[in-house]
């Protein structure tokens, strides 16, 4: 690593800048757009998000006070765990620990630094993990073995699926920094009484780890107010992905990370409703004065992204759909799989609900929940069994009207790649044209945003889409 990157602290530079622009959108237009000049670096990723109005000023908010709860938590006597996007943080947030998710603190990175977070992933890779990891490890866990970040007390995560980059990131970074380690398996069906009992005894068993290395008991007051929370959330959501339904929706392509990076930074807590209460409000004011989710003002095409976005400089994917005129409709990440959603009704089995009437109801809720976060649902073996990825993204795709499905991923997601033809070919079958982006969502190393954007460009006017 450069040694001018050693000098400073990854989680204090990002914690001050998402604080400054937390704060930056206020007076007049005109003084707004003059202080932009002082902000090179980050200018792009910002100015997207003051153009997305009060629910963009809001998010950014979001991530500040992420960050500040990683940064304040020696102070207020609290423990930081390391965890994956994959295990949803309301039990920490229901025995007062802070949540470190890798993926969310190298996505970040990606998108508002212009450097990105090359050094970072380059220094993982020095320190040993394979250069064929998954970047949206290696970015924030080549800081943190730098030690360019607060310390990590222990580490909780959660198997998504068959990716065993995912997985060997957290024990690499457990083995590496002797730091305890608890690694919840996937369940090998989802609906089958025989696995979804195991599971629930494998998060029992998690939260026994939790009590040991935290030396806090779990507070089942506290767990049934964040879970009543996650109701809440749940039910805005679901509104929210209503008005996705509408041709043209009046939602803007960049309000769908929004959606799933504030469930996994805030799930079961307050900030995370905040912000989808002013999404509601925001979007339920342009349904209603009709005006369309996309700056341009038409609507020519509707995506469904069938796994990841794309997060490197910027935010130049999304600023690239509403320059198009393209309207998405969400991923595998945008989705929670809640009793009651449409997209459910074609994926039986496959919803979880709340039940707050006892502390085993409780752990079954969590326990179901955990089940269906993204990848552990989706992609646990063959792309095209009961309740996987062909299944889910057909069924979203359809109900979302999409015109086409587009993948992205890293050079890391070996359990996509290794499926990936076939499951093209059989989304092709149903009539939705498929796109691969061959790039990585956070290293513009891999294949930069200008050859990106080109091969969308090709695929859109090729199959007749633009």
């Amino acid at each position: 690593m450069r040694p001018e990157i050693l000098e400073y602290n990854y989680d204090r530079l990002m914690g001050g800048t998402l604080t400054a622009a937390a704060k930056f959108p206020v007076g007049f237009q005109k003084e707004t757009d003059f202080a932009f000049n002082y902000i090179p670096y980050f200018r792009g990723a910002l100015k997207t998000m003051i153009d997305a109005g009060p629910t963009g000023k809001r998010f950014i908010k979001l991530l500040a006070s992420y960050y500040e709860n990683i940064l304040t938590a020696r102070d207020q006597g609290k423990m930081i765990v390391g965890t994956t996007f994959c295990n949803t943080p309301a039990i920490l947030y229901a025995m007062d620990l802070v949540p470190a998710t890798f993926e969310i603190l190298t996505a970040l990175g990606c998108m508002v630094w212009r450097r990105g977070m090359f050094d970072y992933m380059d220094y993982a890779v020095e320190s040993g993990m394979p250069e064929t990891a998954c970047s949206a490890q290696r970015g924030f866990l080549g800081a943190f073995l730098a030690g360019l970040f607060e310390n990590i007390d222990f580490l909780v995560c959660d198997t998504p699926g068959v990716c065993d980059t995912n997985a060997n990131a957290f024990a690499f970074s457990s083995a590496y920094l002797d730091k305890p380690f608890y690694q919840l398996n996937y369940p090998s069906a989802i609906g089958d009484d025989r696995s979804q009992k195991y599971h629930i005894d494998d998060y029992r068993e998690m939260i026994r780890f939790i009590e040991t290395h935290s030396g806090k008991k779990l507070d089942y007051d506290r767990l049934a107010q964040a879970l009543a929370e996650i109701n809440r959330q749940d039910a805005i959501t679901a509104d929210i992905e209503d008005m996705l339904l509408m041709v043209p929706t009046p939602i803007p392509p960049i309000f769908n990370v929004m959606i799933y990076a504030g469930r996994f930074c805030f799930a079961g807590h307050p900030e995370y409703t905040e912000l989808l209460e002013v999404m509601l409000e925001d979007v339920t004011r342009r349904m209603n004065n009709g005006v369309p989710g996309l700056k341009c003002g038409e609507e020519k095409l509707r995506i469904f992204m069938c796994y990841i976005d794309h997060y490197t400089v910027d935010m130049n994917f999304y600023e690239y759909l509403e320059e198009r005129g393209i309207a998405h409709t969400g991923s595998i990440l945008t989705r929670n799989f809640r009793d009651g959603n449409k997209y459910v009704r074609d994926l039986p089995d496959n919803a979880y609900h709340v039940d707050t009437s006892s502390p085993d109801a409780m752990f079954e809720t969590l326990a179901q929940m955990n089940a269906r976060m993204p990848m552990v649902r989706s992609i646990r073996g063959p792309y095209d069994r009961h309740g996987m990825w062909l299944e889910e993204s057909l069924a979203c795709a359809r109900m979302y009207q999409a015109d086409c499905v587009i993948y992205n991923g890293t050079p890391g997601c070996r359990n996509t790649w290794g499926m990936l033809k076939p499951f093209a070919r059989d989304v092709e079958k149903q009539g939705f044209p498929v796109h691969i982006m061959n790039d990585d969502g956070f290293d513009d190393r891999v294949e930069s945003w200008d050859a990106t954007k080109e091969r969308l460009d090709e695929f859109f006017h090729v199959r007749g889409l633009l």
